[in-house]
């Protein structure tokens, strides 16, 4: 009875689950991430270009009224576009996040884990009341 030889696909895998921790493989899923990442927003933003589907929000759309990830489609769109500074002003708590998890493999994600879940579901809480804040003053709600 012979063995059969290693397929690639499956030697590829081993290799990838063997850099997890390495500074190499954290870099290289630092490059996927944001090769990814960076295509996506191109194609939201031609996307949109070619069609604008206005208000996503379904709280905003029935009530005028943003929630705290309003904005999060508007930063991909600009950043798609190479227009940071709008991509932030649109929500800057997405932007934060979307960068952390970027860098999450070179040591960020061991940091979050590592957290208590009280202690993540604080930040998180507050992650979403500044970004509600942000929206409902970016959007002129809370303005007289």
């Amino acid at each position: 009875m012979s063995v059969p030889a290693p397929s690639p696909a499956g030697s590829l895998t081993a290799r990838w689950r063997r850099t997890a921790d390495s500074v190499s493989g954290g870099l290289m899923r630092v490059l996927l991430r944001g090769a990814g990442g960076a295509a996506a927003a191109v194609a939201v933003a031609r996307l949109h270009d070619a069609h604008d589907p206005g208000v996503l929000c379904l709280l905003r759309r029935f009530t005028g009224i943003p929630c705290p990830a309003c904005g999060s489609t508007t930063v991909f769109i600009e950043a798609g576009h190479g227009h940071w500074a709008a991509s932030l002003a649109a929500n800057p708590v997405t932007v934060a996040a979307a960068v952390a998890l970027l860098f999450a493999p070179l040591g960020p994600g061991r940091w979050w884990w590592g957290l208590s879940t009280g202690r993540r579901n604080a930040l998180i809480g507050t992650a979403l009341v500044l970004a509600w804040t942000w929206q409902l003053n970016r959007l002129g709600i809370s303005r007289p």
